[in-house]
C-alpha cells in the first residue's frame, strides 16, 4: 500500500483571499504604502510565512507582521478559502486504496480547523502541521516527524503538493513527490 501525504494550501483547498487579506492587513497595520495586490503576493502562499515577511518587511518586523497576520487569520482568514473542484470524490476514491494525510506547513491548530469546516478530515488517517512557534514549518523536518508518527515507509510514499518546498520536503525524506500544477507552484518550480 502506497501512502499519500497531501499539502493543504495550493493542494486541497484554495487559500489566496484569506492568505493575502491577512498579508496586506499586516502590512497595512505596519506602515507598508502602497501596499502590494492579492496577485503580488501570490509567492507568499505555501513557504513559512515568517520568512516571507522578513522578505517582504525586514527582519525586525517580521514576527510582529506574523501576530497581525494570524489575529485575522484565526478570526476570518482561514475560511476565505475554496476547496478545489473535484477534491472531496478524489479523495473518496484514493481513501479506498491508500492511506492519507496532511503535511502542511500552516500551523496545525488551523489545519485542522479548516478541514473540518470544509468536511476534509474525515479522508484523513493523520494531519501534521507545523507549531505557532515555527516547530516543523519547514516540509523536510515536518514530513520527517509525520512519518516517524505513523508506520509509514518513506520508500512507499508519496509526498502531493504544489511548491518546491513540498518537492524537496518529500526528496530529503526518501519520499516520492507528485507537483499539481493548479496551485501555486509553477511548472519549472
Amino acid at each position: 500500500m502506497t501512502d499519500l501525504f497531501f499539502d493543504l494550501d495550493g493542494t486541497l483547498t484554495d487559500p489566496k483571499e484569506g492568505i493575502t487579506r491577512c498579508i496586506r492587513h499586516a502590512l497595512s497595520e505596519l506602515g507598508m504604502s502602497p501596499l502590494p495586490s492579492a496577485d503580488d503576493l501570490e509567492w507568499c502562499i505555501g513557504p513559512p510565512l515568517r520568512g516571507s515577511f522578513a522578505s517582504l518587511l525586514d527582519e525586525a518586523r517580521a514576527d510582529a507582521a506574523l501576530q497581525l497576520y494570524r489575529q485575522r487569520f484565526a478570526a476570518r482568514g482561514l475560511f476565505e478559502n475554496a476547496v478545489y473542484p473535484g477534491i472531496p470524490p478524489m479523495l473518496a476514491g484514493l481513501q479506498q486504496h491508500h492511506r492519507l494525510f496532511v503535511a502542511s506547513s500552516k500551523p496545525l491548530v488551523y489545519v485542522r480547523q479548516i478541514l473540518s469546516h470544509f468536511e476534509l478530515q474525515q479522508y484523513f488517517t493523520g494531519v501534521f502541521g507545523s507549531e505557532l512557534d515555527g516547530t516543523r514549518a519547514d516540509k523536510s523536518e515536518l514530513l520527517a516527524f509525520a512519518l516517524g508518527q505513523t508506520d509509514c515507509d518513506p520508500s512507499r510514499s508519496i509526498m502531493i503538493g504544489d511548491r518546491k518546498h513540498d518537492i524537496a520536503g518529500a526528496r530529503n525524506n526518501g519520499m516520492r513527490s507528485v507537483g499539481v500544477l493548479y496551485g501555486y507552484g509553477s511548472r519549472a518550480e
